[in-house]
Parts: structure tokens; sequence; C-alpha cells
């Protein structure tokens, strides 16, 4: 049994209209007609709520088809890695931001009669930029290739 004939049994157990359901799980009426026909699919969070409403397991929701086990799949892998994502943005947005400082100064510096120095050592000012963004641009790749692999 595919899941919209198995969440329309168990609404109909239940004898509830899709109104009913749709208040219940904070929804539109056109969403559960949409899961009900097959025609989309509800999301994890949405599942579970559904398990707890008719007492099912969520292994019998996701295991009556094979689309939907498929798409809790692809969400649940694009959670994987959230933080490690997040890290690798922010090596490459520090690294934007030290070349954009050193080009400030630069350029303050050839315009005007200030004579800025940065502090941290010529190794840190001409590369460090470089290395978060390549850095970071290298860690999230290789985690989007995790990814696709999974």
């Amino acid at each position: 049994m595919i899941f919209g004939e198995k969440l329309k049994t168990e609404r109909n157990k239940k004898d509830w209209s899709q109104e009913e359901l749709a208040e219940k799980l904070f929804v539109s009426r056109q969403s559960v007609s949409k899961w009900e026909n097959g025609q989309n699919y509800p999301s994890i969070e949405i599942i579970i709520k559904i398990s707890d409403l008719f007492g099912v397991t969520i292994d019998e929701l996701l295991r009556s088809d094979e689309e939907l086990t498929k798409k809790v799949i692809k969400e649940s892998r694009k959670l994987a890695h959230p933080k490690l994502k997040f890290l690798f943005d922010v090596f490459v947005i520090a690294g934007i931001m030290l070349l954009v400082i050193k080009l400030c100064v630069l350029f303050l510096n050839k315009v005007t009669a200030l004579e800025i120095s940065l502090s941290g050592g010529s190794f840190f000012w001409n590369f460090g930029s470089l290395i978060l963004m390549v850095g970071g641009g290298i860690g999230s790749s290789i985690l989007k290739e995790k990814y696709k692999k999974e």
C-alpha cells in the first residue's frame, strides 16, 4: 500500500475529513489531498505527527511507499553535516574579510598621506585570506561530494 492510500485509510478509520486532519497537522486541506493522491509527500516532521495521530509506526508509513522513503533519506542527508558546512562557510567569509581589509589599507596608503601598517606579519596578510578561502572551498567541496555519494 502506498503512503497516500495508507493515510486515507487511517483518516477514514478515525472518521476525519481532510480538513480535520489538516487542522490537527497545522497544514492546509490541499496538502492532505495532495498526499492522499500521491502528488506530493509530507516532511519528516509531519510524518512523525501522522504516526502519533494514527498510532502507527513511522516504519509502516515510510515502507509503504518507496518514493517517500527516498525523499526522507534525501532530506536527512541534507541535514547530516550542517555545522561542518557552516564552519567552511565561515572560513571563506573570514578569508574574504581579510582580503577586503588588506585591499582597503593598501588603497588608503596609496591615495592618502596615511601610513597604515597591518600588524600580524606579512605572511598572514599575504596568504591568510588565500588559505582560509581555499581551505573553506575545498572542505565544502569534499562535504558536497560525500553528500552525493551517500
